[in-house]
């Protein structure tokens, strides 16, 4: 026994490690500490940029686990389904809350479209209207006795389908985020409407040097 004590029937055995005495202490792992420190020192920018992948990934996903139970006919697997688009429904809340202050950050920056960012919030304000839906049609799925089982299958369909034209909105909503800051990926009328102000201040400030010389 390693010098900590002898077979049953001779001496009780020690015990070696003690919360009460502190030797054994129970510590997260690093990167808890690390994405916990992460999330604190962070802006509203940066969690808009972090937390909006989420309800565009989240609720595509729950969209394939539940074509997968309609294919499999299983219960808990539909479930699994209902109970991702409820938390992708949560993660919305913050991503939309976020916006205003990033929008703020970034409005004044060079080739920063205004037109872009407009279109890009009136698509999140129909977004979250669309994801709210879903997320409370799930939770009542997911709370509707057993007994109405005619009334579960019908708000899994509903739900099924409205977590298609949901997972359509947010997608719109994240390629015009992205077309903000990425002008790379910007076309027609909103790459022409990012780029015209900067012609039009490079001019400016070209007259502006010429008075001075003058």
């Amino acid at each position: 026994w390693n010098g900590q004590g002898k077979h049953p029937g001779g001496v009780v055995f020690k015990q070696t490690l003690s919360i009460a005495q502190g030797t054994y202490k129970i510590r997260p792992p690093i990167f808890v500490l690390l994405f916990i420190k992460i999330i604190i020192t962070m802006d509203s920018t940066h969690l808009h940029l972090l937390l909006n992948h989420f309800p565009v990934v989240g609720t595509i996903l729950g969209t394939l686990v539940m074509a997968y139970g309609y294919f499999a006919n299983s219960a808990s697997t539909k479930k699994a389904a209902l109970m991702t688009w409820v938390l992708m429904a949560l993660f919305t809340i913050p991503v939309f809350l976020t916006g205003e202050p990033a929008e703020e950050s970034v409005e004044n920056l060079p080739g920063v479209s205004e037109a872009i960012i407009h279109e890009h919030e009136e698509a999140a304000e129909l977004a979250i209207w669309a994801m709210g839906a879903l997320g409370i049609l799930s939770l009542i799925a997911l709370l509707v006795p057993a007994a109405q089982e005619k009334a579960a299958k019908t708000m899994v369909g509903i739900a099924f389908v409205l977590s298609l034209v949901s997972f359509g909105m947010m997608a719109r909503t994240g390629y015009l985020g992205g077309q903000i800051r990425h002008t790379e990926i910007r076309s027609g009328v909103a790459a022409t409407t990012g780029a015209e102000g900067q012609p039009e201040a490079e001019a400016g400030g070209a007259e502006a040097e010429k008075d001075d010389d003058d």
